[in-house]
This record gives structure tokens, sequence and C-alpha cells, in this order.
């Protein structure tokens, strides 16, 4: 709990100060925006003694749409099919501007954890799947209903948020939070969430250097339970029951992104700490084995990246990669859980990113992925389009 403090408190601070801008129909001279993004895939697993069948999927496809009531107010949602048959609003939020710099915001937003969270259009990323801390530290696409504000500083480069948000679910009829998908599975998503407590969420955003780009994101508070309805005041034993299915979070992030002749280097950094999980650990048991949420998760990786056809002076853009990945949803484990090494995960990717067009890419990469448990790596071979627009 005081690891908790410590870091939510940091959190709250760099909240009021900072965080980053998202685009707005408010720059748009037009009413009507509309904008979109789309990829498809195809997975290939391989081994030396197995064999298996290759997936194929239109992963998602992603329709903006924003309309400007005035210079000041605007509308943005986004509507999202996964997997063709799967649909989900992404963001609907209105946003009222007080002056050219600042900005008031209420609905369905994208949580400013990182940077692929936020801006995950095909073509802002190398690899066909976005980086795995982006899944099982940072859940992405990780949204929620928040109010709050953002704005931008010009005499200090730097574009910030700061949000009131709705927090994960951490129990329904039984616990939806644990060691292998850590809060992947408590979001809500805006779909008729719980509210049970407040969380805050920020970020900061520096871009005073040409070509480098720094982020830090900060998130905390309670994940929300249904067992706080209709409590009476009084009824201690309900509370404390109630008190045994959440947990508190605190996460930051750090991203770094620098451009320069033909280079790209991308990093990205997660660290989370959790309060309470021993409680609820026991509190979520099946069939009287106790649940496995650890009391710590880390997540970080490093990237490179060079447009080989540069000195070409061609349009395209031809880009190797390589980027190594590492994580763990058991960085720390309490007096419960027990320690799993199958958690502590170990991933390169390398590959090629052809840009044909701004906002056109064909890509491929081979992924190998190691869990400590694991005696040998895991490879995959991926092949993508993507489209943004």
């Amino acid at each position: 709990m005081k690891r908790l403090s410590l870091v939510g408190l940091f959190v709250m601070f760099m909240g009021v100060a900072y965080g980053q801008q998202i685009d707005s129909v408010e720059n748009n001279t037009n009413k009507v925006l509309i904008r979109g993004y789309g990829e498809v895939h195809y997975n290939q697993p391989f081994s030396s003694d197995k064999r298996y069948n290759g997936s194929l999927d239109v992963h998602r496809m992603v329709m903006l749409f924003g309309y400007s009531f005035s210079n000041k107010t605007s509308f943005m949602t986004e509507i999202e099919y996964e997997h063709v048959k799967e649909l989900y609003v992404e963001q609907a939020y209105l946003q009222h501007r007080l002056n050219s710099n600042f900005s008031l915001v209420g609905g369905l937003i994208l949580v400013p954890m990182g940077f692929i969270n936020e801006y995950h259009e095909p073509n802002v990323f190398n690899g066909v799947e976005r980086p795995l801390i982006d899944n099982n530290i940072s859940p992405s696409t990780w949204r929620e209903i928040a109010v709050g504000f953002k704005g931008n500083s010009i005499p200090l480069s730097l574009d910030y948020q700061f949000y009131i948000v709705n927090g994960f679910k951490s129990y329904s009829t039984s616990g939806l939070l644990n060691g292998k998908s850590g809060f992947r599975s408590g979001r809500q998503r805006g779909a008729e969430a719980i509210a049970s407590s407040p969380n805050f969420a920020s970020r900061v955003h520096y871009y005073g250097i040409k070509g480098l780009q720094l982020g830090l994101s900060g998130y905390y508070g309670k994940t929300q339970s249904p067992l706080y309805n209709g409590i009476e005041k009084n009824d201690n034993a309900a509370l404390a029951k109630a008190d045994s299915s959440v947990v508190g979070l605190a996460m930051v992030g750090f991203d770094a992104q620098y451009d320069y002749a033909g280079l790209e280097l991308r990093s990205q950094l997660y660290l989370s700490s959790i309060s309470n999980s021993d409680e609820y650990n026991r509190f979520t048991a099946k069939s009287g084995v106790p649940n496995d949420l650890g009391e710590s998760m880390y997540g970080y990786y490093v990237e490179a990246a060079y447009n080989v056809l540069r000195p070409l002076g061609t349009k395209y853009q031809l880009l190797p990669f390589a980027r190594f990945e590492k994580y763990d949803t058991h960085w720390s484990v309490g007096d419960v859980a027990s320690k799993n090494d199958a958690y502590n995960v170990t991933a390169i990717t390398a590959g090629l990113t052809l840009r044909l067009a701004k906002g056109a890419v064909v890509k491929t990469d081979i992924q190998f992925t190691k869990p400590k448990s694991a005696d040998e790596y895991s490879k995959v071979l991926n092949f993508g389009i993507g489209v943004s627009f």
C-alpha cells in the first residue's frame, strides 16, 4: 500500500501539470470530419517438429466521425469492427475549447497511457501486431468514460491531459483479474459500466527538440465492484466483502521517440503497483485454489528502424526494424500467489515495414517469444497490410 500511495501521489502531481493532446475536429475547416484505419493480418506459427495452421483475419476496421458545432465545441467518435463480427465504440467524447490552448473533455476516451494506446493506427508502429506490453501491461485498446481537460503550453513545448476516469472492473460473479492477463479482462469500455470509486489518468508530451518526443503517463485508483451496490452503511461484513473484491492500481509509463535522417528509435516502459492483491486472491479463489494476481508488473521495449531507401530520394520508405521486449505480470507477488515464470516473457521481433504512402503500409516480421519457464522460443511469421486516412 505504501508503494501504491507514493506512486499515486507522483501520478496525481504530474497529472495536474502535464499530459498529451488528442487531435480534434476543432482544427478542421469543415463541420464534418471522416477518417479511418484498418488492418488485415496473416499469422503463421511454426516449429521444427510440429505443423500449425495459419490464421487470416481482418483484425480491425475503424471509422472515425467528428462534427464541429462551432469553432469551440465539437464531438468525436470512433466505431470499430474487430475480426469482422465484433462491434465496439472506441471513442465518443464532447470537447469544448475555452481558449486556443485549453479544452474541457467528457465522454468515452482512450486512456492516455503510453503513445500506442492513443495512437495505434497501423502506420504508427512497426510490426504486424502491436507491442506485447501494450496488450499485457497497458491493455490497449483501453478506454473508459471520463471527464477532464487537455491543453498545450507552447513556450514549454508541452501537451498535457488530465482526467477523472472510470476504473477497471475487478469482480462480476467471479474475479476478472489474474496473473496471466493482468487487468485486460477488467476493461469496461463504457458498456453499462459500474462506478464505485473514481480513478485518475494523466499524460505529458514534450516536443521541444527536433525529432525527439518524450512522454510521461500516470494512472491511479481502485477497481470497481458491483458488491458495493446497496450496502447498508452499518453493514461491516458486507463492506469487508466488497473491499476484498477490489484492488488498487498505480501505473507509470515512460516513452521516447526519436527520428533523424531515416533512423527511427522507439522505447516504452511501464511500471505497475497493485495493492490488496492478497485479499483479492483469497476472495476470488476457485475450487479452493487462490487466484494469482501479482503485486507489481513491468514491461519495456527498445526498437530501432532505418529507411534504407532514403538515399535514393524515393517517396517509398522501406524500414528494416528490430525490437527487444520484456514484461512480467508477476514481477512481485504477495503471500497468497506463487510466482509463475510463465508470466515472465521475453520477445524479439524483426521485420520490414514498407510505407507505400503516408497512410498505407505493408508489413512482415518474425517474432520469437519465450516465457522464462520455457526451454525454447515459440516462433510466428506475420504478414499484414494497413491503411489510415
